[in-house]
């Protein structure tokens, strides 16, 4: 079940990431800014995460009560998405003056560079131990998006 799970998370991250290219690529020329889209975006999470809770209301038998703690740090991480979902919009719409950049290029560069700082968040703030084989990992990710960058010089300048 674990492992369905986590296909299906990783499936709708994708579409998150690749939609939002979709979108971004829609901006007209005359466009100043992209938050309308951002807020479009945050209200459909908002439509998923409701009916959800409402299924599990109906369905019974859960408590919906945490600690003021796990809804603050819960209400950071929703500031983070907030300011990646800004930054995605105008990266991929060519906003204020920004050329747009290409989702082969954007998105591998933002989901593997969250994997190594993930990495060492979780060594150096969490304290969790890290193997070689993870250590090894992240330097080929960093290695592999400094690859994609060199490769595409011309579209990030």
């Amino acid at each position: 079940m674990a492992v369905l799970l986590l296909t299906l998370v990783t499936l709708a991250y994708a579409g998150y990431n690749i939609f939002i290219r979709f979108s971004g690529g829609h901006a007209p020329a005359g466009a100043s800014t992209t938050i309308v889209a951002t807020l479009c975006l945050q209200a459909g999470a908002v439509l998923v995460s409701t009916c959800f809770l409402a299924f599990l209301v109906v369905q019974g038998g859960h408590s919906f009560r945490l600690t003021t703690p796990a809804y603050l740090w819960a209400l950071a991480a929703g500031v983070c998405i907030g300011l990646a979902e800004v930054g995605y919009f105008y990266l991929f719409g060519g906003i204020a003056g920004i050329r747009p950049l290409p989702a082969s290029l954007v998105v591998p560069t933002v989901v593997t560079g969250t994997v190594v700082v993930a990495l060492l968040v979780s060594w150096l703030v969490l304290r969790e131990s890290i193997s070689v084989a993870q250590v090894l990992g992240a330097a080929l990710v960093v290695a592999g998006i400094l690859v994609m960058f060199l490769g595409r010089r011309a579209a990030i300048a």
